[in-house]
Protein backbone atom coordinates (compact mmCIF):
# COMPACT_ATOMS: atom_id res chain seq x y z
CA UNK A 1 0.00 0.00 0.00
CA UNK A 2 1.14 3.97 -1.12
CA UNK A 3 2.13 5.44 2.22
CA UNK A 4 -0.30 8.97 2.61
CA UNK A 5 0.83 11.85 4.69
CA UNK A 6 -2.09 12.19 7.62
CA UNK A 7 -0.50 14.89 9.05
CA UNK A 8 2.43 17.81 8.28
CA UNK A 9 3.97 21.09 10.10
CA UNK A 10 6.89 23.36 9.04
CA UNK A 11 9.63 23.11 11.69
CA UNK A 12 11.95 25.92 10.09
CA UNK A 13 13.65 27.15 6.83
CA UNK A 14 12.86 23.80 4.65
CA UNK A 15 12.06 20.96 7.12
CA UNK A 16 8.55 19.78 7.12
CA UNK A 17 7.76 16.99 9.65
CA UNK A 18 5.55 14.57 8.19
CA UNK A 19 2.91 11.81 10.01
CA UNK A 20 2.56 8.58 7.17
CA UNK A 21 -0.77 6.41 7.89
CA UNK A 22 1.15 3.40 8.97
CA UNK A 23 2.61 5.62 11.84
CA UNK A 24 5.80 6.27 10.16
CA UNK A 25 6.35 10.13 11.48
CA UNK A 26 9.86 12.35 11.18
CA UNK A 27 11.43 15.76 9.33
CA UNK A 28 12.62 16.05 5.90
CA UNK A 29 14.92 18.38 4.96
CA UNK A 30 13.73 19.78 1.50
CA UNK A 31 16.20 22.22 0.89
CA UNK A 32 18.63 19.96 -1.87
CA UNK A 33 15.29 19.52 -3.81
CA UNK A 34 14.14 22.75 -4.40
CA UNK A 35 15.50 23.41 -8.12
CA UNK A 36 13.91 23.64 -11.13
CA UNK A 37 10.85 25.76 -11.71
CA UNK A 38 8.26 24.50 -9.79
CA UNK A 39 10.17 24.38 -6.68
CA UNK A 40 12.35 27.45 -7.18
CA UNK A 41 9.24 29.80 -5.49
CA UNK A 42 9.59 27.65 -2.26
CA UNK A 43 13.01 28.82 -2.15
CA UNK A 44 11.42 31.88 -0.50
CA UNK A 45 10.75 30.45 3.11
CA UNK A 46 7.98 32.13 4.00
CA UNK A 47 6.56 30.73 1.28
CA UNK A 48 7.51 27.32 1.53
CA UNK A 49 5.96 27.58 5.36
CA UNK A 50 2.47 27.65 3.27
CA UNK A 51 1.80 24.04 2.72
CA UNK A 52 -1.34 22.15 2.95
CA UNK A 53 -1.99 18.43 3.10
CA UNK A 54 -3.98 17.55 -0.18
CA UNK A 55 -6.77 15.47 0.87
CA UNK A 56 -6.74 13.64 -2.50
CA UNK A 57 -3.33 13.34 -3.35
CA UNK A 58 -2.57 12.51 0.54
CA UNK A 59 1.04 14.97 0.07
CA UNK A 60 1.97 18.08 0.78
CA UNK A 61 0.72 20.80 -1.81
CA UNK A 62 1.67 24.23 -2.35
CA UNK A 63 -0.54 26.82 -4.31
CA UNK A 64 1.88 27.27 -7.34
CA UNK A 65 1.17 23.10 -8.16
CA UNK A 66 4.55 22.21 -6.25
CA UNK A 67 4.24 19.19 -4.54
CA UNK A 68 6.55 15.97 -3.38
CA UNK A 69 5.22 12.26 -4.26
CA UNK A 70 3.97 10.47 -0.92
CA UNK A 71 6.41 7.53 -1.74
CA UNK A 72 9.33 10.38 -2.26
CA UNK A 73 8.84 11.79 1.68
CA UNK A 74 8.42 8.44 2.78
CA UNK A 75 11.89 7.24 1.35
CA UNK A 76 13.28 10.13 2.65
CA UNK A 77 11.92 10.05 6.30
CA UNK A 78 13.04 6.18 5.91
CA UNK A 79 16.44 6.74 4.59
CA UNK A 80 16.99 9.10 7.78
CA UNK A 81 15.33 6.72 10.91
Amino acid sequence: MTPRVIAARHISDYVIWLQFTDGTEGEVDLRKELWGPIFEPLLDSNYFSRFMVHPELHTVVWENGADFSPEFLYQQIRATA
